[in-house]
This record gives structure tokens, C-alpha cells and sequence, in this order.
């Protein structure tokens, strides 16, 4: 039995589309798998602690943990693994209506694509599928890429 410790702080509640990337390591193996809050499905775009918890379910039929899956289909023991999760955003809020939400969606999920290629070409090794990048906000893509290298740069120890 072992003494295990979960630190973050509170803004990671806020519902609203993020981008996020894990970094996940099992002895000398490491993975990225990069994903956002506001899916396809709703109108509603969770936080990205809501996220940690869907991403990592263990129960056989849960549905929203493509992290773990992704994980299993590279060859990583979830339970034996060690994650960060470094999250940006909100980048917008949460919308009110399913229109709303898709236009939003829409810009989201471009950087997101772009974030996952271009940590791919730095020479990372990055899990999932995302499809090629569209046309996007390039000012917002340069930020969000900006603060992902920081944060993966400083947590490198």
C-alpha cells in the first residue's frame, strides 16, 4: 500500500474548450496524446478535470477513454504508467446553443490537429488520431503552442 498525491488548481474546473496534452511514461517509454474539451456529440464542453477522469476509466464499457485505449494499443500498462496533464485554455467559454457550440467547435479543433503534428515533428511521440490540420487562428494556435512547449519543457526533470 502506497501514499499517492493528485495536486491542481481549482480553474481546472471551468467548463469551456480547452486544449490539453498528456504526457504519459512507463520506465524508459514515453507518449503525448492531445486533446480538447467541447465534443461533437453536445452542446456542452466540460472542464479538463472532468476529462482526466473520462480519459482514464478502466470499466470495460466505458466510452469516452480514448487515452487509455490508445494507451493499451501502444503497449502501456495504465496502472503501471505516470501522467501529466498540461491544459490550456479556457480558450472559449461554453456556448449556449448547439450552433454555437459547433462554430466554436470548428475553430477548436483545427489547433488542435496542428498542436498534435507539430509535437509530432519536434520529435515526440504522439498517440490518437487527429485528422490534418484546416485553416485556423494562427495567433491562438502560436499561443497555445507556446505554452505546451514551456510546460512540457519545465516538466522534462
Amino acid at each position: 500500500m502506497r501514499t499517492h498525491q493528485v495536486r491542481f488548481k481549482g480553474a481546472l474546473l471551468q467548463r469551456g474548450f480547452w486544449l490539453y496534452v498528456w504526457r504519459v511514461r512507463q520506465r524508459s517509454r514515453e507518449v503525448l496524446y492531445v486533446g480538447r474539451t467541447g465534443d461533437s456529440s453536445s452542446r456542452f464542453a466540460a472542464s479538463p478535470f472532468s476529462r482526466l477522469g473520462q480519459h482514464l476509466d478502466l470499466r470495460p464499457k466505458a466510452s469516452a477513454n480514448m487515452l487509455l485505449r490508445n494507451l493499451m494499443r501502444h503497449g502501456f500498462d495504465p496502472v503501471r504508467s505516470s501522467y501529466s496533464l498540461f491544459a490550456v485554455g479556457p480558450l472559449y467559454p461554453e456556448q449556449a446553443t448547439l450552433p454555437s457550440h459547433r462554430r466554436v467547435r470548428d475553430r477548436v479543433a483545427p489547433i488542435e490537429a496542428a498542436l498534435a503534428q507539430q509535437l509530432e515533428a519536434d520529435g515526440h511521440i504522439v498517440i490518437g488520431t487527429h485528422p490534418k490540420a484546416k485553416r485556423m487562428n494562427r495567433v491562438l494556435y502560436r499561443k497555445v503552442l507556446h505554452k505546451v512547449r514551456a510546460a512540457l519543457k519545465s516538466s522534462a526533470r
